[in-house]
């Protein structure tokens, strides 16, 4: 059974804003659940992050260390990030979007994965830990940003 979990939140502020502070993959371990350390480990072709470009990132999820490697397939400032796992338990895709909304911003973060493994026995449980994870950090993105801890 295949994962594919898609959460949205609109934040009160410009999707300019938004985006500068969580597609920047420096700021990965504060708004967003499990990661302890974000690392850019390969730099895009032209250099720094872009497309090509590599995090790897520790996460604890269900109380076990993870250790993977996202690697950039689409970069989009301020509209898109789209990553997929180059080095990961399971194979993974994370998309990050960010759209005009009339009260502000339309963010949405979509999680597509294949559990392999013991993950694949416990793929429903995963995909609702997914879902609550993501939606606990689209709230989290939200509050580093309106209570003045992120962004410019």
């Amino acid at each position: 059974m295949a994962i594919d979990v898609t959460v949205r939140r609109v934040i009160p502020l410009p999707p300019e804003r938004v985006a500068e502070y969580a597609l920047d993959w420096r700021h990965d371990a504060e708004w967003t659940q499990g990661i302890r350390r974000a690392e850019l480990t390969r730099q895009a072709d032209g250099g720094g992050f872009g497309t090509g470009a590599e995090v790897t990132r520790t996460a604890y999820f269900l109380g076990r260390r993870i250790d993977y490697v996202l690697r950039v397939a689409a970069y989009e400032p301020p509209r898109l990030l789209d990553m997929v796992s180059v080095v990961a338990p399971m194979p993974m895709h994370v998309t990050y979007s960010f759209e005009p909304h009339p009260r502000g911003t339309h963010a949405a973060i979509r999680v597509r994965g294949g559990p392999g493994g013991l993950f694949r026995l416990a793929a429903p449980l995963l995909a609702r830990q997914v879902r609550s994870s993501l939606t606990k950090d689209l709230r989290n993105l939200e509050h580093r940003l309106t209570e003045g801890r992120g962004g410019a």
